[in-house]
């Protein structure tokens, strides 16, 4: 799940409501003051979102010209943060465990990055966190372009898992100007948002492409009609993650090939990591013994 063109959207919707505010008669000015506040929250969730690990099932089903499947590949990842950034560890393919000899290879992979980043130089650590910062100011900056780039409308009150949820729907914004440059595909995407009332957080998110999306000067195209759906969780009663995703992908590449396809990620197993554990590779821990 780490095509940027196709995520981007997902930035858009890091939103919350406050039961407080919102009601039937609340006008568009008022949401989007709502989406700046969230946007500048939303930095809140992100950073506890790292102290928690999870599996990841990833589902991709290559379509045929009729829409039908081809093909269909599922990979399952153990995912954690180490230093600061998200490692994902290949557990499974097709549902089946790795073999000795893959599993091998997949645990070498992880103790270079462990080598690695536990080797880093103060000076070298804090320039990674610097851009790691940095990005997520840029995606806070993105959330709040949103609440300029659309038009809001309170569509219903719904219950979910029985908690109460605000239905809000977007539509692009007739003649605005982004301010950001990735900003600039925004009038090719509506979406409608499930907002949890008590929490002031997204519960879920459908998000479809209205326009063919261009990028790379023309080198690779979005249709319409690409759409991606997020279901998310509350965990611990702290923060909340990703429960399941559906993206369903129409696109171009350099004009010549075509990709058709459908992507079915779940997510489970949340559990609270523990920071203050010290992580070291695989030599160090044989050596003590």
């Amino acid at each position: 799940m780490r095509h940027r063109f196709i995520f981007l959207p997902l930035l858009l919707m890091a939103a919350g409501v406050s039961a407080q505010e919102v009601g039937s008669r609340l006008s568009e000015d008022q949401i989007r003051d709502l989406f700046r506040k969230v946007a500048d929250a939303d930095l809140k969730n992100d950073k506890v979102q790292h102290d928690y690990t999870y599996t990841e099932r990833e589902e991709t089903h290559v379509l045929d010209g009729n829409g039908q499947v081809k093909s269909t590949e599922i990979k399952t990842y153990e995912v954690m943060d180490l230093y600061g950034s998200e490692v994902r560890r290949l557990v499974a393919k097709d549902d089946k465990q790795l073999s000795s000899e893959e599993a091998a290879k997949e645990e070498a992979r992880i103790q270079k990055i462990v080598v690695r980043r536990g080797g880093e130089g103060e000076k070298e650590r804090e320039k990674r966190e610097e851009r790691s910062d940095k990005k997520r100011e840029e995606d806070r900056q993105f959330v709040r372009e949103v609440a300029d780039a659309y038009n809001f409308q309170l569509v219903s009150n719904e219950s979910m898992d029985g908690r109460e949820t605000y239905v809000i729907d977007g539509e692009p914004r007739p003649g605005y100007r982004p301010h950001l440059k990735e900003a600039a595909i925004l009038h090719k995407f509506r979406f409608r948002a499930w907002i949890d009332k008590d929490e002031a957080e997204w519960r879920k998110l459908d998000i479809q492409c209205i326009d063919t999306v261009s990028f790379g000067l023309f080198l690779a195209r979005l249709h319409k009609g690409s759409r991606v759906r997020l279901d998310q969780v509350r965990i611990n009663n702290e923060v909340w993650l990703p429960q399941h995703l559906a993206v369903k992908v129409d696109a171009r590449v350099a004009l010549l090939k075509e990709f058709n396809l459908e992507f079915d990620t779940t997510y489970r197993d949340y559990k609270k990591f523990r920071t203050e554990t010290k992580i070291v590779p695989v030599g160090e821990v044989q050596e003590q013994h």
